[in-house]
């Protein structure tokens, strides 16, 4: 049985004893998956049928990090959160909300103005130098991700999965030097590895354990999907909720999902498991 975890979110303390489920809102014209992309027009629409479907988070991001995705400006950035979130603050106060942001004053602003309780970085604090200076400060749970390059690129490793995990491992002690209790860890799938790389870390998500923290996978609808069956994200549904499954199997902690209802089934399904096991 995986380790359970409890993270301070706006000073409840949330259990991992059952799988959460991350539900992603892009505020982007160009985020990979076009369904997930989402106008202020209809964001609440789109965050209550989540919230409603069992989402435990709601993940908003307004940069893309696609491969090949142009950069966004700051500013451009902090205007489609603001008006993000204003709209969630005032439809669903109190909905557990993230930002999917790589720049320190985007979290900083966003934690300060907004109901925001986790700030979900991509980068691991590589993006911007004073992004781990933000995250002390703003003392919120921080989302630790693994990315070498960005998403698209390939570099090459020295022993690949202990490799991460060194790498992982660091930037915590890093972030608990800054004081930082709540930390999650996401091994980044598709940020900086090859497919056969990302099976890898699946295959052996279960010894990311010794990192010591609750464990999020992002798979969704992702290139090691599409490229491997040469499908299109519309048509890779079914195989993220395989790959979903697997994670939970292997120790995930949190889906990050474009499609809740389906995530919300598959922990649904792995617990039942759980509990026969428990019970046998």
């Amino acid at each position: 049985m995986k380790k359970c975890y409890t993270i301070n979110i706006n000073g409840q303390l949330v259990t991992t004893q059952k799988p959460l489920v991350m539900g992603i809102l892009n505020v982007t014209p160009d985020s990979f998956y076009g369904s997930s992309r989402v106008t202020p027009a209809c964001i609440a629409g789109t965050a209550r049928a989540m919230l409603d479907a069992g989402a435990d988070i709601l993940d908003i991001g307004a940069c893309s990090t696609r491969p090949g995705a142009e950069q966004v400006s700051q500013c451009e950035e902090l205007k489609r959160l603001h008006a993000a979130l204003d709209i969630i603050d005032k439809e669903f106060p109190c909905a557990v909300v993230s930002v999917d942001t790589y720049r320190a004053q985007v979290a900083t602003e966003m934690a300060a103005r907004h109901n925001v309780a986790i700030i979900n970085d991509v980068s691991g604090f590589e993006w911007d130098n004073k992004m781990l200076d933000a995250v002390a400060a703003i003392n919120k749970p921080y989302v630790l991700t693994h990315s070498k390059g960005v998403a698209g690129d390939e570099p090459q490793y020295d022993n690949f999965l202990p490799n991460v995990i060194k790498t992982l491992a660091a930037k915590i002690w890093q972030l608990r030097q800054r004081g930082v209790r709540d930390i999650i860890v996401d091994p980044g799938f598709g940020f900086g590895k090859s497919m056969q790389q990302n099976y890898c870390m699946m295959n052996h998500l279960a010894e990311f354990g010794i990192l010591d923290a609750p464990l999020l996978v992002g798979v969704s609808r992702k290139s090691m999907l599409t490229k491997l069956l040469s499908i299109s994200a519309d048509d890779a549904l079914c195989a993220t909720t395989a790959l979903n499954t697997i994670a939970l199997m292997n120790g995930a902690h949190i889906l990050r999902v474009h499609d809740v209802c389906q995530a919300v089934q598959a922990v649904k399904v792995f617990m039942a498991v759980e509990a026969a096991a428990m019970a046998e």
